[in-house]
């Protein structure tokens, strides 16, 4: 995608400027309403990283950028003498961790965990230039969507009674921030009825990166069971793989994981199993 490699350019020559912003934004926009396809999904996948809202969008414009610009980097020099160009040069200095910067340098692939820290690093500057940074997330919150009534490793949750949404603030246990955010996507593809809409992003006390969205709020009218949850998940092209006591599955793209009951609910309303969270991601090995 062509407005993809002009975005890399001038985050890589200027940070993200007002001019910066507003190709993100255009671009954004684009893949919102059906005018560009974003990289790495299908069609209906696609649908799914568009119910996610612009901020998730957006999210995912920044971080394809942060594993581009490392890889670039690192394979800048090709052989001895050859010089980097000016674009590349400003990639490797967008990089400030030293062991990441050094990596690169060598040419070697950057870890996962370099990959992680560039990308929780070019949100939280987006985030903060775009003003989609909650600085005091928790009071934010409760003001607008009422108390935290659960909490737990992966995710705060804030519900005021009546109001048709949750809001969390999730903290990824994803190998990457790229993945985290592709997760939502593939969740609102695989699971409409319970599509979670990015709104921010923040850090908590121990400066783990959270991303803020809502959710509908489903009213559990009891715990789905094991084969409930087998065959809705047959339904959508899934089988059990016999490697998660149950709870994991997977088709040929995708897989699902922790879909164990506490994940599952019967809908009071519908009657049927309704996943509220799970871990979805890419059979590849996609970083």
């Amino acid at each position: 995608m062509d407005e993809l490699n002009v975005i890399y350019a001038t985050i890589a020559a200027g940070g993200f400027s007002a001019e910066t912003l507003q190709k993100i934004d255009n671009l954004t926009n684009d893949i919102r309403y059906g005018r560009k396809d974003f990289i790495g999904f299908t069609l209906s996948e696609h649908a799914g990283l568009c119910k996610g809202g612009a901020p998730l969008i957006g999210a995912s414009i920044v971080v394809s950028y942060a594993r581009r610009s490392l890889t670039t980097s690192g394979n800048a020099e090709s052989s001895e003498g050859q010089s980097k160009s000016s674009a590349e040069i400003s990639s490797l200095d967008f990089c400030r961790d030293a062991a990441c910067a050094r990596s690169i340098e060598q040419g070697s692939s950057p870890a996962n965990w370099q990959i992680d820290e560039e990308q929780e690093r070019l949100i939280e500057e987006w985030a903060r230039a775009k003003g989609l940074w909650f600085e005091h997330s928790e009071s934010i919150i409760e003001k607008n969507f009422g108390p935290m009534i659960a909490q737990g490793a992966e995710a705060k949750v804030y519900y005021r009674e009546g109001d048709p949404s949750v809001a969390k603030e999730r903290t990824s246990i994803y190998s990457t921030t790229n993945k985290a955010l592709e997760a939502i996507a593939l969740h609102n593809y695989l699971f409409p009825e319970t599509a979670m809409k990015v709104i921010g992003f923040t850090r908590d006390n121990d400066s783990l990166l959270r991303i803020v969205l809502t959710q509908p709020y489903i009213r559990c009218q009891r715990l789905a069971t094991k084969d409930e949850i087998d065959a809705m998940v047959a339904e959508k092209g899934f089988h059990d793989n016999w490697q998660g006591q149950g709870v994991n599955y997977i088709s040929e793209r995708l897989a699902l994981e922790d879909m164990h009951p506490a994940n599952v609910f019967i809908d009071e309303l519908t009657g049927k199993p309704t996943c509220i969270d799970c871990i979805v991601k890419f059979v590849s090995n996609k970083k």
